[in-house]
């Protein structure tokens, strides 16, 4: 049988937490990207269509190319926000 979680919050868990609060505004970032690409292809559609100065390409397929390298950054920022939190010094037990 699993033994119930312990009733005092240790440090870890409290990492745990900041961990996720940044997971959840770069996560509503991105989310701000994709509502973006969405209001464009649903209300907007001609505007999707144009060209873009990369040849042929038109503005929804860059726009996707977008948010597939926006998802990367975010994730390459949220490694690097986490574990620069992670090397700061802890304070001593008391």
């Amino acid at each position: 049988m699993s033994q119930p979680p312990p009733a005092d919050v240790s440090p870890g868990s409290a990492r745990t937490a900041h961990h996720a609060r940044i997971g959840i505004v770069l996560f509503a970032i991105y989310v701000v990207l994709y509502a973006g690409f969405m209001f464009l292809a649903a209300f907007r559609p001609e505007l999707m269509d144009t060209p873009t100065p990369f040849g042929s390409v038109n503005l929804a397929i860059m726009y996707g190319m977008g948010l597939i390298l926006a998802a990367l950054v975010l994730a390459v920022v949220y490694i690097f926000l986490c574990r620069m939190e992670s090397r700061e010094p802890r304070e001593p037990k008391p």
